[in-house]
Formats: C-alpha cells, structure tokens, sequence
C-alpha cells in the first residue's frame, strides 16, 4: 500500500491552515525541537480565527511534524492575528494579538507546546516579534504601516522608559481609509508593511518583515503595492542604525517568461508572514502560501536559505551569489514543493495536487481546493483546470532506476490529455496520458529517462471549453 508523502511544502498536512508562522527552537525535557506559532485561519470566511494550535517537529527531521492542540484562546473570544513566542530563563512568553492586533497579551508557560495562561496586556501592538539579546535584555519590534520598536522591562510586556522608536526604517504607503500616514518617512521604492520578526544573526541584528513595494516589479512579475514579500535590514544596534538588506521570500510561486520585459508568476501571491530559524545548523526562512477560493486558507512553507556576512560586516540572506568566497548579493530563494525534503520528494509515493508551486494557464477560479477533515491521507486537489493549464512540482527524487509508468488522479470533466513534461513547465514530454470524460484515473508508460532529481509538470489539453478537470494526485511506478 503506497503512503502519502507527508512533510514537504506546505510542510503541516494539507488540512491545517496555520499561516505567520514564527519558528523557534527550543528545548525541553531533553529534547531541542521547532516549535511553530502562527494565526489560525479556522474562520473559513476571514483571515485567522480565535485559538492558536502549537506544532512542533525534531530539529533532525522537518518532515515530522506533530500538532500540540490549542495552546491559547483569546481572552475575550476575538480573532487574534500573529503570535510570537519566546524564552527566558525557565519560561516561555507567548504574545497574543487579541482584537485582531488591537490589544497585545502576553502568557506564560513552563512548556513551549503550551498552554499559555496568566495573560496581562502589553505596550506593544500589530505583528510584535520579540527578541532576548545575549544578555538577557528584551526588545520588541511591531507595526501596520509604521515600525516601532522598544526595550521591554523584566515583566516582558511594558516598555522601558526611554527607548521607544518609531520609523527605524522606511515605510510603505497604503492607502487605507482609518489610516493617515505620515509622508516624511516613506521610502521611495517602498518599505515596511508588517509582521515584524527579530533575529541576532553573525552578532548583527536582524529584522525581518513584510515588504511593500510601491513599485512595479517586473522580474517577479509583480505590480504595484505588492505586500508579498520578506524582506530584512541589519544593524550593529537593536533599535537603531538599520540599515536595508535585501528580500528574502516571495509568495508568488515560480517565474516564467512573460511577454514586454514583465515576467510572469505562477501562484497566487498575497500578503506573506514568517521567520528566520536555524535548525540543526542549517537556516530556513518560514513563509506562507494562499490556497482556498479567498485568502482565508493560508498555509505555512518553508524553504532553506543561506546566510553569510562579508568582510565589510553586511548581511546577506537568501539565493547568495559568491564570488572568490565573498558573498556580493542575494535574491528570494524559490519556491518550491520539497521543502525540507531537500533532495526531493519521493517519486513514487502519492503526492497530492496541492503540493504544486507552480499553476500556469489556468483560468481565474483554478485553484487549489480546500481540506479541514483531518486525516492521514488528506489531499487538496486543483480545481476547474482548462485548456492549458499546467501543474508544476519542483521537485521529486526518481532514485537511481527510472520510473517505468506514472498514475495521475483526476476527474476527467472532459475528454482530455495530459502531457507529463520534466524540467521545465515548457520541456521534453515524457509520457502522455488520454482520460474520456467521465474517466478517474489514468496510467501511461514513461518514454525517458528519470533518474535523480527532477520538477515535473502535468499539462492539460482539451478542445472543450471551461473547467475540463479536477487533478488530485499523481505517483510514479
């Protein structure tokens, strides 16, 4: 009996809906795991819910990831935003965005999984990311729109006298009606947006966030006031001298050729939360994906970056390009539907359709569908494909023997083929597979060679007009 593969990207099972998830490694009882806080979209119909649930997972092995239950609900049953958790001493503080960020708490447990009690308010607001310097002492960084950032006194929830900062970097502008942004410290490409996260990289501080650009981007394929970005700054202080450092993530799926200059994404990009963790001596940027007919179904990814400083002191994090040894930039790095799984996903176990990093020709209600019945064999399929739409997965380990069939799982909603294309979204076609309407299942033999690792993509070609399919699952033989 083949098993589903589990642990890749999204890296929580396919029926959970955790998005500005925010890792953290700690240890306990004996036991260093990544432990995960993030929203809970559990509304269905609005972003995030009432409870937030724990998971956490080895730091030997990101494929194995267990869920803790809820570990806090609101105190007043509102939605609550993003989460951030932290250590200090024998205690972990957990920051609750109650009222939909509009009044921070902040809880206390002996155990990182929780539950988190004792909650009392905060001087903080939207996004807090919270940061325990070397030394003990504590800073808080938040904002929506505009950054703030502080040193907090011994009770982890007010402000010491004196250290309050606003505006340490550029802002975006956003045109929001209950807001009235102050002009004098927006940046001329962009800039801050929200979900604040703090990191002490190489001795530097590190503040990662959501990125604005109020700008077109054509290399990303995205226009004006795109909030789908991560992005950081670095400064030798906590509170002071930031400077910008590049971007490190983005939501918008894989980047194909387009036509005039602008090239084209291939997911549905949207507003994007995460963090900066290294794991068992390897660094991972935490993120999130939209899915789901609305925005209301996001799901945590991650992706391995690396991060290295110059001899000049700068930090550069991501896609780093080195030249004699020295780091001299970086970019996003992809994203992909292995995840942690960094030599692949399994070729020839069950891989669900909404694993796919990569929708392309698709028509504005393609999507990927929505799950919340928990099970081991969840899967999200890719809904109402037409005519050319291709499904994309980078990428799978085929081993050292090639596959000699491949078994695709779809409602045929007419007569269709689906062409299996390796490397590229536009490459060598390595078998073809023919479903009449009415048809659930296809298999077909492959015609080339696929040892190792490859990305792989289904096409879907009809001459008939609309919706022509439902695409559940593939596996290889």
């Amino acid at each position: 009996m083949k098993e589903y593969i589990k642990g890749a990207n999204p890296y929580m099972p396919l029926w959970e809906h955790v998005p500005d998830a925010e890792p953290r490694v700690f240890e306990y009882n004996g036991e260093k795991r990544v432990y995960v806080y993030g929203s809970h979209d559990s509304m269905r119909n609005e972003y995030c819910g009432r409870e937030y649930v724990s998971w956490s997972a080895p730091v030997d092995d990101l494929t194995n990831w267990t869920c803790h239950g809820i570990c806090y609900v609101a105190t007043d049953n509102s939605i609550m935003y993003a989460p951030d958790v932290v250590q200090k001493g024998d205690t972990f503080y957990m920051y609750a965005a109650e009222q939909r960020n509009s009044r921070i708490m902040v809880a206390k447990s002996k155990n990182p999984a929780g539950p988190f009690t004792d909650p009392v308010r905060a001087e903080v607001g939207c996004d807090v990311g919270v940061l325990v310097d070397d030394d003990g002492s504590v800073y808080a960084y938040w904002g929506f729109c505009e950054c703030y950032a502080a040193q907090l006194n011994d009770d982890m929830a007010t402000i010491k006298e004196g250290t309050l900062r606003k505006h340490m970097i550029p802002h975006c502008y956003a045109d929001f009606d209950f807001m009235k942004l102050e002009t004098e410290h927006i940046g001329p490409e962009g800039g801050f947006f929200e979900a604040a996260s703090p990191r002490k990289i190489n001795g530097k501080y590190v503040f990662l966030y959501s990125h604005c650009y109020n700008k077109d981007m054509p290399e990303y394929g995205a226009g004006t006031n795109c909030a789908s970005f991560l992005s950081y700054c670095y400064s030798d202080s906590p509170l002071d001298g930031f400077v910008f450092g590049g971007d490190v993530s983005y939501n918008g799926g894989e980047i194909i050729p387009g036509e005039n200059g602008h090239n084209m994404r291939t997911f549905r990009q949207g507003n994007n939360h995460g963090g900066l963790m290294e794991i068992n001596g390897q660094w991972y940027i935490f993120y999130h994906r939209h899915t789901g007919p609305r925005d209301h179904a996001r799901q945590a990814m991650l992706e391995p970056v690396d991060v290295a400083m110059d001899k000049n002191g700068r930090i550069f994090i991501g896609d780093i390009t080195y030249e004699n040894g020295e780091p001299v930039s970086s970019k996003c790095v992809p994203m992909t539907s292995q995840g942690p799984q960094v030599n692949g996903l399994d070729a020839y176990k069950i891989i669900s359709a909404g694993y796919a990093c990569h929708i392309s020709g698709a028509a504005d209600d393609t999507i990927i569908d929505t799950v919340y019945e928990e099970s081991d064999s969840a899967s999200t399929p890719i809904i109402n494909i037409v005519n050319g739409t291709t499904a994309g997965f980078r990428y799978l380990q085929f081993g050292l023997n090639s596959a000699k069939t491949v078994t695709v799982k779809a409602d045929a909603l007419a007569d269709i083929k689906v062409n299996v294309r390796i490397d590229n979204y536009k490459g060598k076609v390595i078998a073809t597979l023919d479903m009449a309407k009415g048809a659930t299942e296809a298999t077909a033999n492959i015609t080339s060679g696929t040892v190792g690792k490859h990305a792989i993509y289904f096409e879907f070609v009809s001459e008939a007009e609309g919706a022509i399919a439902n695409f559940d699952y593939f596996t290889f033989d």
